[in-house]
């Protein structure tokens, strides 16, 4: 196959790396290249600019504000967006309950939901995980019962990413206890947050910051109209969800910007009678970690045109595989060229570079990309299963 870009995609990509690097406010994207944490409001405002030109949700179906797009220009524009620092749009909105809604809600869910969502006018959490339920998600016990014209739901999810912004939380809800497999017994609801008996406690994380939470259900009662699809169906719906998130989850575009920092951060720091980028160690290091990006780019490349019909790729577990690991190699070299500096985290008084501080808090809270959207481990065993046939 040719990995080279044809003249229209060319356009299409500087056209898009023209508005990335215009319309979105320099400030934010200053925020993210430096690894400093964003606010709600940062996260909004970047996808209401995006959603007015058309940009947040190119994957949905076209008449919720899709576009009609080739799966190259779907690559691109995502690309384009992380090598220009662009927050990325919600994925909770974007990349999951929206293409769910889209796909087999009701007409009237679509109508409510998908235009708010896209807009970031609704901001959704996602209430998979549970104490009991992480990797082995058929387990999970949160109830839903059904009484009259509502459902009763009680439980607890875990690791709620961005719970305490949320307006909205989309729920694997166990409907039929019963069921011969514990798959067919789950439903997909969607729960309004400021619904008597829901409760939200923050988990403060190793990097000392506040993402993910824990939510309570305790005889919260959901509208039966907030129901996706059948009920019942919600295993089939969560599969669909999980299976949006594809080459995107490699980050090649982030990676790039990371290490582009951290080399000229490493052009800086004095050693010897040059720079730290000059030690033969260390930009041997660079270079390494350059070649290995480049050869998972390319190989991203060829996944998205093998993906041209539309149906998943086990070869993208390659990418979330290697994608994860390059991804926090990139947050370590940039730890290594703070060396001290990264240690005093937050402290006042202290003469250490604030890019430095920022550091430790990044590396340490990057340890999670090779847990979501599928761990390491999972990923391995899809490509011993379904390419290498093991």
């Amino acid at each position: 196959m040719h990995l080279t870009l044809t003249d229209e995609e060319l356009a299409f990509r500087d056209e898009l790396r023209t508005f990335f690097t215009t319309e979105i406010p320099a400030e934010l994207r200053d925020r993210v290249a430096t690894g400093r944490p964003l606010g709600r409001d940062d996260i909004v405002t970047s996808q209401k600019i995006l959603n007015a030109h058309g940009l947040a949700v190119p994957n949905w179906p076209v008449e919720w504000g899709g576009k009609d797009w080739t799966s190259v220009q779907r690559h691109l524009w995502l690309d384009e967006l992380q090598l220009a620092s662009v927050p990325d749009p919600l994925p909770f909105n974007t990349a999951m309950v929206g293409p769910v809604i889209a796909e087999f809600g009701s007409r009237e869910l679509k109508e409510r939901f998908l235009p708010a969502t896209a807009n970031l006018d609704i901001w959704w959490c996602q209430g998979f995980s549970e104490p009991e339920a992480g990797s082995d998600l058929a387990s999970l016990k949160t109830r839903a019962v059904r009484d009259g014209g509502d459902y009763i739901v009680n439980g607890q999810k875990t690791w709620t990413t961005l719970a305490q912004h949320a307006d909205w939380i989309f729920a694997l809800v166990r409907t039929d206890p019963n069921a011969p497999k514990r798959q067919a017994g789950i439903s997909f609801l969607l729960i309004d947050m400021k619904t008597p008996g829901v409760t939200v406690r923050p988990i403060k994380l190793i990097d000392g910051g506040y993402e993910v939470n824990e939510v309570f259900f305790e005889d919260v009662r959901v509208p039966a109209e907030n129901l996706v699809g059948e009920e019942n169906a919600g295993w089939s719906y969560a599969k669909f969800l999980l299976g949006n998130e594809r080459t995107g989850v490699a980050r090649v575009g982030a990676t790039k910007v990371r290490i582009a920092r951290a080399k000229k951060l490493a052009a800086e720091v004095r050693l010897g009678s040059g720079s730290l980028l000059d030690d033969p160690l260390f930009a041997a290091r660079v270079a390494e970690l350059e070649n290995e990006l480049l050869a998972l780019e390319l190989t991203q490349l060829r996944v998205v045109a093998s993906s041209a019909d539309g149906k998943p790729n086990p070869a993208s577990s390659l990418l979330k595989l290697r994608g994860s690991e390059l991804q926090q190699a990139a947050t370590e070299l940039l730890a290594d060229v703070a060396g001290p500096d990264s240690l005093p985290v937050g402290a006042d008084g202290i003469d250490s570079p604030d890019w430095a501080q920022r550091a430790a808090p990044v590396y340490l809270n990057n340890r999670k990309v090779s847990i979501y959207s599928g761990s390491s481990e999972v990923q391995r065993q899809i490509i011993a299963s379904s390419i290498l046939g093991l």
